[in-house]
């Protein structure tokens, strides 16, 4: 066995270790499964009531199961953070450094097994939102697209965009160091600034031009659907340049916020002595 595949060994049995990675899994899929319920009813059962507008079943299916990485990326990035503040915090990273010397090995390592674990947490939450929309759906008539290819790559790249945040995560919290800091952060960013800083920067085409580039939107984009990207799509009142960057740019803007986050934390904290 080879440096790299051990240090991929020693982190996963870190991971199955604690309890911290299924309960985060549990909480995803009920989060994910709540909010793909609600909008497969307001997409799917009350489409002809909303301003009369008949949404496609293709769309309303959209929708209702990319609210998984929509609101539940908060998920895989707590995770992320707290594996990199959590052994901080106990004085676990030296001993990861005493067995194997090189640092760029053990954050490599790190960094496949959170991919791992974020594809895990992904497949989680499609599971729940797929569930319970599709029950809703199949309840009030509508047609879940669970047959269509469209549909099946969604819910593939669903589970990459997942897998990014963890990742995107774990540099967060090797920059920030702090796992109380780096928890409110992450939940305050997630859930008050960046959604306030895309809906009022979608009213000037300059500040539309520039909020599509932050990493919610760019992983909206990646996945192809998202109730917040819908609103400049159907909205005429929106400026041009509000629309979604496309998935490959998505893609390309969200890998790069996971490399930069990386690569900034093994520059500035990785390669210090660890106390």
């Amino acid at each position: 066995m080879n440096r790299l595949a051990r240090s991929i060994s020693a982190e996963w049995r870190k991971v199955r270790a604690t309890k911290l990675w299924w309960v985060l899994a549990i909480v995803l899929a009920g989060y994910s499964a709540m909010m793909a319920a609600v909008f497969a009813f307001m997409f799917g059962s009350m489409a002809s009531e909303m301003g009369g507008i008949a949404i496609p079943s293709q769309d309303a299916a959209n929708l209702a199961y990319s609210s998984v990485s929509t609101f539940g990326y908060v998920i895989p990035l707590l995770f992320g953070a707290l594996m990199a503040t959590g052994e901080i915090r106990h004085r676990t990273l030296g001993l990861a450094f005493t067995y194997e010397p090189k640092r760029g090995i053990v954050l490599l390592g790190k960094v496949i097994v959170l991919l791992g674990i974020g594809i895990v947490l992904g497949l989680i939450g499609v599971i729940g939102a797929v569930a319970a929309a599709a029950s809703v759906f199949g309840a009030s008539g509508g047609d879940p697209m669970l047959g269509s290819s469209v549909t099946l790559a969604l819910l593939a790249r669903i589970i990459g965009a997942i897998a990014i945040w963890a990742v995107i995560g774990f540099g967060v919290g090797v920059l920030l160091r702090n796992q109380a800091f780096a928890i409110v952060l992450t939940l305050v960013f997630t859930q008050f600034i960046e959604p306030v800083l895309r809906m009022a920067a979608s009213f000037w085409d300059w500040s539309a031009q520039l909020a599509k580039f932050l990493p919610g939107a760019a992983s909206d984009s990646f996945v192809g659907a998202s109730v917040m990207n819908s609103m400049s799509t159907v909205d005429p009142t929106m400026p041009a340049s509000a629309q979604p960057l496309g998935i490959w740019g998505g893609l390309a803007v969200l890998a790069a916020y996971a490399i930069v986050a990386v690569a900034i934390g093994w520059a500035t904290r990785w390669r210090r002595d660890v106390r």
